[in-house]
């Protein structure tokens, strides 16, 4: 339980250095000024990006398996922006709080580059902190 929520906690951390970096990915708070329940706001959409990612997420890559032999491997960056696209419309549409994904083309794009990045990044660093657990 605590590895989920330390990994939930990353990803958070992952999807506001993305909003801070790519013009277009915001976190859309519906007014809420209290900063604890913005943090609560950023962890729900952290956990929700993670069950997108863990749901569908494989049954697209098994699906897109040609094209990913027919791209080397590049479409990952597009099923990952798909995921953000999902994650932006299950939280907006559903919930009316979360975070908001303008266009695909290209801040999806960016976003899901940086989320990968930093998520990489925060994995490396803290990969013996979670094992540990």
């Amino acid at each position: 339980m605590r590895a989920f929520l330390i990994r939930s906690a990353l990803t958070g951390v992952a999807l506001w250095i993305a909003t801070l970096l790519v013009p277009g990915i915001y976190f859309e708070f519906g007014g809420l000024d209290s900063w604890w329940t913005k943090l609560g706001i950023v962890f729900f959409v952290a956990v929700v990006f993670g069950l997108v990612n863990g749901f569908i997420k494989p049954i697209i890559q098994i699906l897109s398996i040609p094209l990913y032999i027919l791209t080397l491997g590049l479409i990952h960056i597009v099923i990952n922006a798909l995921m953000l696209e999902i994650t932006s419309w299950l939280t907006n549409n559903v919930f009316h709080h979360g975070l908001v994904v303008d266009d695909f083309f290209w801040s999806a794009i960016f976003g899901a580059i940086v989320v990968s990045i930093v998520g990489w990044l925060t994995a490396m660093v803290m990969r013996d902190s979670v094992e540990n657990l």
